[in-house]
């Protein structure tokens, strides 16, 4: 088991196959995640990663989180998350997690914050059929009718589907595939829908239902502190097309011949 990374959602495009075809995807940016605490059995109960990601100014950070940043000699963090992991998982505090933790087609749970409707009906929130359109029914035929009975129960059970708050619950999405990777922009580019709004964090972890790879790198793929980070390799441009014949030929002549102009229409004398 190892441990997950704090990205921000960048917003949705596509990526093309080999085979041609389009791939819808999220990106996904990991911006300095870092490991900024560790939880041992002996002081804390339990074995667990504490990460931070994001940048924030010092003055809008309490003095105890100050003391913690400072002892892990990192930055002040604006989003910070703890990862269950074994004992053997743990990574070194100060390291930064890298896109490449992930490998290509394996599959992640991701987890977010749902984009919040306001308040809902019970139609809308709940997928509920709604009342008849006829027989008496008068100006209730989106309502949720009865939510309880008169002495039996006596009351409306906990938990009870009505109208209400739509959205802003943390939500996670099962088996996503990863589509590709880019460790020196620390992008991540996961197949179908992510919860949340853009800009939104998104906690990216190794799927529970689906093995992990074989070349997926243990406890994680990390810079050590201090280590220089990967130079950006740009994509290199696709080659030009050659020239038809015909193309050519014109191209000697000196190119296509200008259009004639129009005639100015004169007026009679």
């Amino acid at each position: 088991m190892r441990s997950g990374v704090i990205a921000q959602k960048l917003g949705m495009t596509r990526v093309f196959s080999d085979a041609g075809n389009h791939v819808p995807v999220t990106v996904l940016k990991l911006d300095n995640c870092q490991v900024i605490g560790h939880r041992t059995a002996e002081k804390n109960g339990y074995v667990a990663l504490q990460l931070g990601a994001g940048s924030r100014k010092v003055k809008n950070v309490s003095q105890a989180m100050r003391g913690n940043f400072a002892a892990a000699k990192v930055e002040p963090k604006r989003k910070i998350v703890e990862f269950r992991v074994p004992a053997d998982a743990l990574i070194p505090i100060g390291s930064e997690l890298m896109a490449d933790h992930f490998v290509v087609g394996q599959f992640v749970d991701v987890t977010g914050t749902s984009i919040g409707k306001g308040f809902a009906g019970a139609m809308k929130r709940h997928n509920f059929g709604g009342l008849r359109a006829s027989h008496g029914v008068s100006v209730s035929h989106r309502s949720h009718g009865s939510t309880g009975g008169r002495q039996d129960p006596g009351k409306v059970f906990k938990n009870k589907k009505m109208a209400g708050h739509m959205g802003d619950v943390r939500v996670t999405t099962l088996n996503l595939k990863v589509v590709r990777t880019d460790p020196s922009r620390g992008l991540l580019h996961i197949e179908g829908a992510v919860p949340g709004a853009d800009g939104g964090w998104i906690t990216v972890r190794d799927a529970v239902k689906r093995p992990l790879p074989k070349e997926a790198p243990k406890p994680g793929k990390f810079l050590s502190p201090g280590e220089a980070r990967p130079a950006h390799v740009p994509v290199a441009a696709p080659p030009k097309a050659e020239a038809t014949p015909k193309e050519a030929k014109g191209a000697k002549k000196g190119g296509a011949k200008p259009a004639a102009s129009k005639p100015k229409s004169g007026g009679k004398k």
